[in-house]
């Protein structure tokens, strides 16, 4: 359990890392951040799953490379659903969501050797 509170601190640390490094995502507080992540989980968890069911033979033509823009819609999506973070574009979405994704792949791998 430790672990999991930790790895969701961390997401929300990289979410507030990207939005120090890209000019366009901008985060209230680090509560919004951790709301954020939560939220950017839960849409990917969901609406995220149905989205690539639908469009696998889109992502299949194009190599996988469609589902940055699934990523990109769903980070954009977060940042207009909550009121402490937002998402200034499609094009800032898209340099957002590849960010935040390479930063928590980070984190899942120091925790992943942590452990």
């Amino acid at each position: 359990m430790i672990l999991f509170i930790a790895k969701w601190l961390l997401y929300a640390a990289a979410l507030m890392l990207v939005s120090h490094l890209v000019s366009g995502i901008t985060i209230a507080s680090y509560g919004s951040a951790v709301l954020a992540a939560v939220v950017i989980a839960l849409l990917d968890l969901v609406l995220g799953s149905i989205l690539k069911l639908l469009t696998l033979p889109l992502t299949i033509i194009t190599l996988g490379l469609f589902l940055i823009v699934i990523n990109a819609l769903l980070f954009w999506a977060a940042g207009s659903m909550l009121s402490g973070f937002h998402v200034a574009g499609f094009w800032t979405a898209v340099l957002g969501a590849i960010l935040y994704s390479l930063l928590c792949m980070a984190v899942d791998a120091l925790l992943r050797r942590a452990a």
